[in-house]
C-alpha cells in the first residue's frame, strides 16, 4: 500500500539514492562520456535505462517519477478522470494542496473564510476523494503548493509532475519536477510510465555572485528574455558553475519556477550545501544528512563544468557580478529590460507610468528571503515616516513561512508602510483578485514579483498592464508609485534606498506552524464520494468516443488565433476557476480570450450555421448539436502558459478534431494528445495565412496516420476553389493509440477492467 506523510520519508531517499548509485554508471557507458546532473535523475527514473532510446528531442522515453502534487483547480479533473479508472487507490504518494480557489480582497483572514464557505463543496470533494484514494490533503491557507513541496517534500534527485505548469519550482532544490496535465497525472497514479520526448538540455553557467540589487529573479529575467517565451520549449534547464553555488535553495527555486515562461519541459541545479542547509531549516535533518554524504553524486560530473559545451545543446553565460535588477513586461515574460530603462520606455510606449497596485509574492517570490529582502527596504521607509504611494499587498508563500515572518517582525516592517497581508493562497498571480478601485476602470500599470503577466492574468481585464520584477524592487517603486524611478540611483525625498538585505534562512529556525495536513486513512472502505448531479461546479465524466475510423472531412474553422493563444486566452482563469470540476459549465469559456480573424472582437466568431456573429463557444455548441466536427487554427507557440488541461478537454468536449497551429507549446500540444484530439503544425507556416472565414478543411488518410510521417490536409475555399497542403505532428505510436481509443484515459479504463 502507498503510504502518504507530511514530508518525504527518509527511506525513500535513502532508496533513490541506491538507484541512483546502479544507473549513473550505465549512464556513462551508454553515452560514453560523464553526465550532466540532469542525466543522472533521468536515468534514474527511466523505465529501461539500459535499454531507453536516447536521442534528445527525438526519442520519447517512459519515466517512472516518486510523486505526484496537484493544486485544487486541477485536481478536480484530474481526480475525477482518475476515479473512471477503477483502481482503489493511487501507486505513487500524492497530495492535493488547495491554494487556487481563495480569491484576494479584503486581506488574509477575511479572505479565507469567505473561500472555505463559498468552496465548500469542492474542498469536501477533495477531502473526501483524498481520502478514499490515498492521497494526502493540505487544508486551504496552509501555502501555495510549490512552496509546500519545496519545505515538505523535495529533496535532490527525485523526479515528481504536477498539475500545473510552475511545478519546476522544486528543482530549486535540484528535483526534476514538470508540470503536467492532469491526464498525464493519472498516468502516474494509477502506477503507468510517464511518457514524454526525452528533453533537450541548455545549460546556463552562472559566474560571479548576486550582490546589491540583484537577486535571484534577475537572473531567470534575463534568461527569459535571452531564450523568449518559446526558447525552452522541449528542453531542460540546467544551471551550474560557481554564480549556481551562490544562490539560496528559495532563490533557486525562483529561476526554476520561472523556467515555465519560456516553455522549458524543466529546470534545476545541482546539490550544493545550500541544499543540505535548506533541508536542515526546514527540519529534515536525516535527508540533509543523506544528501550531504551523497554530494559528489548530486551534481554534474566534474568535467562538465570545466568544458560545458559539448555536454549542451544551448549554452547560455550570464555573469551575476554585472547584473543589473530586471523589469519585464507588460503582457508577455519575456520583453524585459534593466530597471534604469524602464521610465523612458515607458514614456516612448506610453505606457501609464503611475502604478495602480504593486504586490509581492506568489509562488515564485514568497519565501522567507524574499520577504526580508522586500522588508529590509521597508524597515528604511518607515524610519523615515515614508509609506507606500501606490497599494501593496504581500502574500506568504505558506503558513511556515508566514508564521516565521510574523515572528521575526518582517510582517510588521511591511505593514508599517501600508501593506496589506493576503492569504497564504495564489490570489492575484492567477486572476483571484477582486479590485474595487477606480483604476482598474481604465489602462493601468501594475508591478508584481509574480511569474506570469498576461492581459487579463492578475485581474480580469485587458486594461492592465502588469511587469515583473523581483520583491525588493517592487517595494522600491511602491514608495514612490509610479516607474520613472530607478532605486539604484534616484533618491526619495534627498536620500538613497540602501541596498536590500535579508537573511537566506531564518537564524531562529522555521516556526512550527504549519498545520493543515491530513493524511488518509488506513481503512477507506466507508468512505463514499459523493458528486450531486445537480451541482454547477462538479460532473462526473462521461468517457469521450473513439475515433470512428474516417477521414475528418468539410470541418468548418472556428477560430484562427491572431498571435499570442495562451491557456488564459483558451480558457479563462479567474471566476472561472469555480466551474473546474465541472466540464459542461466550464466549456462556457472556451477561447473568450482569443482573438480571432473571424471575429469582431475577442472571443467572437462567424457561425456557419446561424449566418451571424456569435460567441465562439456558442458556435461550438451549435456544432456539436449538429453533429458537426471543427478544427481550430493556432499561431506560434499555441498554449503557451499554463498546465490547464481544461484548454484540450474543452474543445473536445464541444467537438474539436483537431488543431493545427504554427507551433505549440509542449503542455498544451501533450494535452492535446491526451483527449484524443490532433495537434498539427503546418509545414509551410504560409498556409495559416491562406484560412479564410469561411473555409472547410479535410485532415485526410488518417488511416495510414505514423510517427514521423506527415498528414495531408485539404482547405476548400469558399469560391469552390481548393488548397492542399502539409502538416506534421509528434505523435508516437502511443500516442496515436490514444486518439484510436478516444483518449489516454479510455485506455487505462480498459486496462482496469
Amino acid at each position: 500500500m502507498t503510504t502518504v506523510d507530511a514530508s518525504t520519508p527518509a527511506a525513500s531517499v535513502t532508496k533513490l539514492y541506491d538507484r541512483l548509485a546502479e544507473t549513473t554508471p550505465i549512464g556513462r557507458q551508454r553515452l560514453g562520456r560523464p553526465l550532466t546532473y540532469a542525466e543522472k535523475v533521468l536515468f534514474a527514473h527511466f523505465l529501461h535505462p539500459e535499454t531507453t532510446d536516447l536521442q534528445r528531442g527525438v526519442s520519447y522515453v517512459e519515466l517512472m517519477p516518486d510523486r505526484v502534487a496537484m493544486q485544487d483547480a486541477t485536481a478536480q479533473m484530474a481526480l475525477l478522470q482518475f476515479m473512471t479508472a477503477g483502481l482503489p487507490q493511487v501507486a505513487v504518494p500524492s497530495t492535493v494542496h488547495c491554494d487556487h480557489l481563495i480569491q484576494a480582497q479584503f486581506g488574509a483572514t477575511a479572505d479565507l473564510e469567505t473561500a472555505e464557505v463559498t468552496n465548500k463543496e469542492v474542498y469536501d470533494f477533495l477531502r473526501s476523494v483524498s481520502a478514499k484514494y490515498g492521497l494526502g490533503f493540505w487544508e486551504p491557507g496552509s501555502g501555495i503548493i510549490h512552496q509546500v513541496v519545496l519545505e515538505q517534500y523535495a529533496f535532490p534527485g527525485a523526479m515528481m509532475i504536477g498539475t500545473d505548469s510552475h511545478t519546476p519550482n522544486a528543482g530549486g532544490l535540484s528535483m526534476v519536477a514538470i508540470g503536467v496535465g492532469g491526464a498525464d497525472a493519472v498516468d502516474v497514479m494509477v502506477g503507468m510510465p510517464f511518457n514524454v520526448r526525452l528533453p533537450k538540455l541548455i545549460g546556463v553557467h552562472l559566474t560571479g555572485k548576486p550582490s546589491g540589487w540583484t537577486s535571484a529573479k534577475d537572473v531567470i529575467l534575463r534568461v527569459a528574455e535571452i531564450l523568449t517565451v518559446k526558447g525552452g520549449t522541449g528542453a531542460i534547464l540546467e544551471y551550474f558553475g560557481e554564480g549556481a553555488r551562490a544562490l539560496s535553495t528559495t532563490g533557486k527555486a525562483t529561476i526554476c519556477n520561472m523556467g515555465a515562461e519560456i516553455g522549458a519541459t524543466c529546470s534545476l541545479f545541482p546539490a550544493d550545501d545550500n541544499s543540505v542547509a535548506y533541508l536542515r531549516s526546514t527540519g529534515r535533518e536525516a535527508i540533509a544528512d543523506l544528501v550531504a554524504a551523497h554530494l559528489g553524486e548530486l551534481t554534474d560530473d566534474p568535467e562538465v563544468e570545466q568544458d560545458p559545451r559539448p555536454y549542451f545543446d544551448q549554452l547560455i553565460e550570464i555573469d551575476l557580478n554585472s547584473l543589473e535588477p530586471q523589469i519585464v513586461g507588460p503582457g508577455t515574460p519575456d520583453l524585459g529590460r534593466a530597471v534604469s530603462a524602464i521610465g523612458d520606455e515607458a514614456r516612448e510606449k506610453g505606457w501609464p507610468e503611475q502604478l495602480s497596485y504593486t504586490l509581492v509574492g506568489s509562488c515564485t517570490n514568497s519565501s522567507y528571503e524574499d520577504i526580508a529582502r522586500a522588508a529590509s527596504i521597508a524597515r528604511w521607509a518607515n524610519a523615515r515616516g515614508l509609506t507606500v504611494k501606490s497599494p501593496l499587498l504581500v502574500t506568504p508563500g505558506s503558513e511556515r513561512v508566514r508564521a516565521t515572518v510574523e515572528r521575526d517582525g518582517l510582517l510588521d516592517d511591511l505593514r508599517a508602510i501600508g501593506a496589506t497581508e493576503l492569504a497564504n493562497a495564489c490570489g492575484p498571480c492567477i486572476g483571484q483578485w477582486k479590485r474595487t478601485d477606480a483604476a482598474a476602470e481604465g489602462v493601468n500599470s501594475i508591478l508584481t514579483s509574480y511569474n506570469r503577466n498576461f492581459p487579463k492574468r492578475n485581474d480580469g481585464s485587458a486594461n492592465t498592464l502588469a511587469f515583473i520584477a523581483s520583491p525588493e524592487i517592487v517595494v522600491a517603486y511602491a514608495l514612490v508609485g509610479h516607474l520613472d524611478f530607478n532605486p539604484l540611483t534616484d533618491p526619495i525625498e534627498g536620500e538613497l534606498i540602501p541596498q536590500p538585505s535579508g537573511e537566506m534562512l531564518p537564524s531562529l529556525g522555521f516556526a512550527k506552524e504549519q498545520s493543515g495536513f491530513q493524511a488518509p486513512p488506513v481503512d477507506t472502505s466507508d468512505i463514499v464520494v459523493k458528486v450531486d448531479p445537480s451541482s454547477e461546479r462538479l460532473q462526473l465524466l462521461t468517457p469521450f468516443a473513439p475515433w470512428d475510423g474516417h477521414d475528418f472531412l468539410a470541418m468548418p474553422v472556428l477560430m484562427k488565433a491572431v498571435g499570442k493563444c495562451t491557456t488564459d486566452h483558451i480558457s479563462a482563469a479567474g471566476p472561472w476557476l469555480r466551474y473546474r470540476g465541472h466540464l459542461d459549465n466550464i466549456s462556457n469559456n472556451l477561447f473568450l480570450g482569443v482573438n480571432n480573424a473571424f471575429g469582431s472582437q475577442a472571443g467572437k466568431g462567424w457561425c456557419s450555421i446561424h449566418h451571424a456573429e456569435e460567441s465562439l463557444p456558442e458556435i461550438a455548441r451549435h456544432y456539436k448539436a449538429a453533429g458537426i466536427g471543427w478544427v481550430a487554427i493556432g499561431d506560434e507557440n499555441y498554449g503557451e502558459g499554463s498546465s490547464r488541461e481544461h484548454a484540450a478537454m474543452e474543445p473536445r468536449f464541444l467537438g474539436a478534431k483537431a488543431i493545427i497551429a504554427r507551433s505549440f507549446a509542449r503542455i498544451a500540444e501533450t494535452n492535446l494528445k491526451k483527449q484524443g484530439l490532433l495537434p498539427l503544425v503546418f509545414a509551410d507556416s504560409g498556409t495559416y495565412d491562406l484560412i479564410e472565414r469561411d473555409d472547410t478543411i479535410d485532415i485526410l488518410d488518417l488511416a495510414s496516420l505514423a510517427p514521423n510521417r506527415p498528414v495531408e490536409g485539404r482547405i476548400h475555399h469558399a469560391n469552390g476553389e481548393t488548397t492542399d497542403f502539409t502538416m506534421t505532428h509528434t505523435l508516437s505510436p502511443t500516442h496515436i493509440e490514444w486518439f484510436r481509443a478516444g483518449s489516454a484515459l479510455n485506455i487505462i479504463r480498459d486496462r482496469a477492467r
